[in-house]
């Protein structure tokens, strides 16, 4: 796939070579606490990043899990992905390095995201669950137009505990009139 450009950032696909900057985000407990995963060793992070590079690689491919670099430095400070969530719909999931916080990457990385969902891949909607208290996060889907859809209870197992998730969602004739 060829890389897709946006106002502040460049998505391209990963590379194995990309382990170390994968790693410093993974294993960071200021990004992980956000996720539905807890931090990674390098073994896992290594693992997690070759299965990303094959997925890739295959012809009906599952997942668009995409390096978030700068326009200005092929470096990885973050990852955006699109997962499967149901017939032509989209889970949009995205982070970046906390030392590149505030800077309006994942909200750029997130908007090139769903140009590609709705245009090339053309789906009919794009979901997004969300802690409750990650107000950084929540702000990027509503700076994108997502709509709130309800809470999700119990939805995600990380830091030892369950953690409910906020969901919200964007259809495809909201984004044509964006």
């Amino acid at each position: 796939m060829e890389r897709l450009i946006g106002d502040l950032t460049t998505l391209r696909e990963f590379r194995t070579s990309d382990l170390e900057d994968y790693l410093a985000i993974v294993s960071d407990d200021r990004v992980t606490s956000w996720l539905s995963f807890d931090s990674r060793s390098r073994a896992e992070a290594a693992e997690a990043l070759t299965a990303i590079v094959e997925r890739a690689a295959q012809e009906d491919r599952p997942d668009y899990t995409l390096a978030v670099t700068r326009r200005d430095d092929d470096r990885v400070v973050g990852f955006a992905r699109l997962g499967p969530s149901g017939v032509r719909a989209a889970h949009l999931g995205y982070a970046i390095h906390a030392d590149h916080w505030g800077r309006g990457y994942a909200t750029d990385a997130s908007r090139v995201m769903l140009r590609l969902a709705f245009g090339t891949l053309g789906k009919h909607r794009v979901s997004a669950a969300i802690g409750p208290e990650n107000e950084a996060s929540i702000q990027v889907v509503k700076r994108l137009g997502f709509s709130y859809e309800g809470r999700i209870r119990h939805h995600v197992f990380t830091n030892g505990d369950w953690r409910d998730s906020l969901l919200y969602s964007l259809l495809e004739s909201e984004y044509a009139d964006r």
